[in-house]
């Protein structure tokens, strides 16, 4: 780019995104993200998918079959090439260097913008990341993006997904359907943000469908360059513990007393799960992760500390008991892992 307004671009640039490629788009994060990206009716969306995977996609979407597992990244870089963004959307357990094989192919291919699987904690705060034990992977991925030095990154800070975590059991919001159990995290009233998984996807869209720069040095109406290197904030809602087992109570038509009801301290479930995590019981990471945003010092709130991002992205308010609704019936159904 020749300067910071599009009447200073070459012939030829057009001041939006229009080409986005989404690595895991038939995931849980990804068919969210693909779907509200196919709805603005601004984009077309390529899916990167592995040569055996058997992923679902929705109606719409191209795809290119790329085995990027190898060193050889040739596929990769030509899948890539003209592709404005790319969003990278990958299990926790994925290979390691997967992400950055994507990013290296990414800045090989000229793409402009790259989410690179950063969707959840509020990176800019080090301490809730380092005792999660994501700063690593975080900072990793950020420097090598710099040291490419093509491509931007866009970070996505959403908090848990609300639905997911609700119905994921006593590990992660403290709910066990099944059994009609709640285990409350120290008086249950800390109160964090969360995120459903269609408000994210909204999210996204709506970011990829700012214009990229400001039109002249009079244009004030956001873009998407003003977050380049840098994090979008968005919730659905703010909520305690105590606030979801009132709409959990809601939406299931029960009382506390339908309820076994125990309580731990958040701080201990993560004291006693972060050095297993560390001596590598990758099953103690999901209940040392959550125990972690529980923490009665605010960590989980960012909506107090700074401003959200919903309103410039054109998010609605959703309905509490609607997605409780779901995160019941996920819970029921044991559509959500135990742990990762």
């Amino acid at each position: 780019m020749t300067g910071p307004y599009a009447k200073d671009q070459p012939q030829g640039f057009t001041n939006r995104v229009e080409k986005v490629a989404i690595v895991g788009a038939g995931g849980h994060m990804g068919k969210h993200l693909t779907a509200h990206l196919l709805k603005t009716g601004k984009h077309t969306v390529t899916a990167i998918a592995r040569p055996n995977s058997t992923s679902k996609l929705p109606d719409g979407v191209k795809v290119a079959r790329v085995d990027y597992s190898g060193d050889d990244n040739t596929a990769l870089v030509e899948a890539l090439r003209g592709q404005q963004a790319l969003i990278i959307t990958m299990s926790v357990s994925a290979p390691r260097d997967s992400v950055s094989k994507l990013v290296r192919g990414a800045a090989a291919a000229g793409v402009p913008y790259v989410l690179p699987n950063w969707f959840g904690h509020d990176a800019a705060n080090a301490q809730l990341c380092e005792d999660s034990l994501l700063a690593h992977m975080g900072d990793a991925i950020r420097a090598e993006i710099a040291s490419l030095g093509v491509s931007a990154y866009l970070q996505l800070v959403c908090n848990f997904w609300y639905e997911f975590s609700l119905g994921g059991g006593p590990d992660r919001f403290g709910f066990d359907f099944n059994k009609r159990s709640f285990v409350v995290f120290d008086d249950g009233r800390v109160p964090i943000n969360t995120s459903t998984w269609p408000q994210c996807g909204r999210a996204v869209a709506g970011l990829l469908s700012l214009k990229e720069l400001p039109d002249d040095e009079k244009d004030a109406s956001p873009t998407l360059s003003q977050f380049r290197n840098g994090s979008v904030y968005i919730s659905s809602f703010r909520l305690s513990q105590l606030d979801m087992f009132e709409s959990v109570k809601r939406v299931t038509g029960t009382t506390d007393a339908d309820w076994t009801i125990t309580h731990e301290s958040a701080e201990q479930r993560w004291r006693d799960t972060h050095p297993e995590v560390l001596k590598g019981n990758f099953g103690a990471f999901t209940k040392m992760l959550y125990s972690r945003m529980f923490f009665p010092n605010g960590d989980g709130d960012y909506q107090s500390r700074r401003a959200l991002d919903n309103d410039l992205l054109g998010l609605p308010v959703e309905d509490l008991d609607e997605c409780t609704a779901v995160g019941v019936r996920m819970g029921e159904n044991n559509e959500v892992p135990h742990s990762h």
